[in-house]
């Protein structure tokens, strides 16, 4: 599977750290570490994230309580970041709470 994408679905818990190379969509709870080196995240909606992210992109719709490190990063409407960014390319829609820190365009 050249671009297989992992899914963790709302009502699924994980305590400990996440590390995958490909997609991975997250719409459940968290308590840890999110590592790709390269691949996208896509925190859903309903998911709760208390731990850092760091993946080549993010793509934030939910709530994150910790640092995000990527190439690009995009908090869309109604997502909440409580914590840093450090990223390349930003997008913040209208709507979006972030509390914290942006480091923009530095590698």
């Amino acid at each position: 599977m050249a671009n297989a994408t992992n899914v963790l679905t709302q009502g699924i818990e994980i305590n400990g750290s996440i590390k995958f190379s490909n997609d991975m969509i997250i719409d459940g709870k968290i308590d840890g570490e999110i590592v790709s080196e390269k691949g996208k995240v896509t925190i859903a909606e309903n998911a709760n994230i208390k731990g850092d992210v760091k993946a080549g992109e993010v793509k934030l719709y939910g709530k994150v309580e910790g640092t995000i490190s990527s190439e690009r990063c995009e908090l869309k409407e109604k997502s909440f970041l409580k914590g840093d960014i450090k990223t390349k390319t930003l997008s913040m829609e209208e709507g979006a709470t972030l509390q914290g820190s942006t480091q923009i365009g530095a590698s």
